[in-house]
């Protein structure tokens, strides 16, 4: 019985192994049946994604080509075709204060002698000499100012004039009869309320006849060396270019501008923007293709963006053109620059 036993244990081990054999058989060949189709499938896709079309990158923007800066404008060498990027609409202060500031320095380079073009010797001649410049050129100033300040040397010589005298003396100015009217105004002011002197304050400058907060600190910059900023037309017109504001209003332009400099720079902020003005920036048609600010401003483009078209738009020393002073500073002669002719020589 006991050998019964043991035979069957023997029968059923041998059972259970067999058993086991044949389940491992059964899945390697199904395994060994499943590799090929595996395959196959694979290979399908592959093919299939080397067949479909690739996605078109986009070319590569091409980088913008910043001009050569001060020394290549200055002396008369178009900078190179510039491409210039428009600062985003949602521009932060921050953003605009850096721009406006490089922009500023760059001018520095371009213009280092940069100074007001209207000739005086003392802050009597400059303040009649800004006030006569209204609606005309400083150059046409220049050249009629020797005679006046000649026959009239003291504001008590000048408010003393007869009328009729002066009126021919400025004829060339324009608007001669107003503007006589305005200097022997301001000038029996100067004798009578200021002993003489041309005051240098802006609250009592803006008192005299014919002065504005324009004319008030071209004096107070450049005759008593305190900081301001002279909204001219030309400053108007580049600070609205470049969006550095909005506003039309002088007085808030002034506001605006002022806040993104610190107030020591505002003499010679004035100076580099007014004499870029004139140069290249210009009214009816911007020099922008020999601009060396170009990739800075937002509305570069709107004039000639032609490097040597542009550089036949340039004015003064950069066209080969004097200045508008008869007696300009040193620095500015050594620079290259040349006087303005006298009245009647051009």
């Amino acid at each position: 019985m006991k050998k019964s036993s043991a035979s069957k244990k023997t029968a059923s081990a041998k059972g259970a192994a067999a058993e086991k054999a044949s389940v491992e058989k059964t899945a390697a060949e199904k395994a060994a049946a499943e590799e090929p189709a595996a395959k196959k499938t694979a290979a399908k896709k592959a093919a299939a994604k080397k067949a479909a079309p690739m996605k078109r990158q986009a070319p590569a923007k091409k980088p913008a080509v910043v001009p050569k800066k001060a020394a290549a404008a200055v002396k008369g060498v178009a900078p190179a075709k510039t491409v210039a990027a428009k600062p985003p609409r949602g521009e932060s202060r921050t953003a605009l204060v850096r721009r406006a500031r490089r922009i500023d320095r760059e001018l520095a380079e371009v213009y280092p002698y940069a100074h007001p073009e209207l000739d005086f010797e003392n802050p009597f001649q400059l303040v009649v000499a800004t006030v006569l410049s209204a609606q005309t050129t400083d150059l046409r100033v220049n050249q009629t100012t020797p005679a006046l300040f000649a026959k009239y040397p003291t504001p008590e010589d000048l408010a003393a004039a007869v009328p009729e005298e002066v009126e021919e003396i400025l004829r060339p100015t324009g608007f001669f009869r107003a503007k006589t009217k305005s200097v022997i105004g301001l000038s029996k002011a100067l004798a009578e309320d200021f002993g003489g002197e041309v005051p240098g304050r802006l609250e009592d400058l803006v008192k005299l006849p014919g002065v504005g907060r324009k004319t008030a600190f071209v004096v107070l910059g450049n005759a008593f060396g305190r900081p301001g900023i002279t909204v001219d037309t030309h400053f108007q017109r580049l600070v609205r270019r470049w969006r550095w504001t909005e506003e039309t209003d002088p007085d808030k332009i002034e506001a605006a501008v002022g806040a993104l400099f610190p107030k020591s720079d505002w003499t010679d902020l004035s100076h580099h923007v007014i004499w870029h003005g004139r140069r290249i920036c210009h009214a009816r048609k911007p020099a922008c293709g020999a601009c060396p600010i170009a990739l800075l401003c937002p509305a570069y483009g709107e004039g000639e963006t032609d490097p040597e078209k542009a550089k036949k738009l340039l004015k003064y020393e950069k066209g080969g053109l004097p200045g508008q002073r008869l007696k300009p500073p040193q620095e500015y002669l050594d620079a290259g620059g040349k006087p303005a002719p006298p009245l009647g020589a051009g």
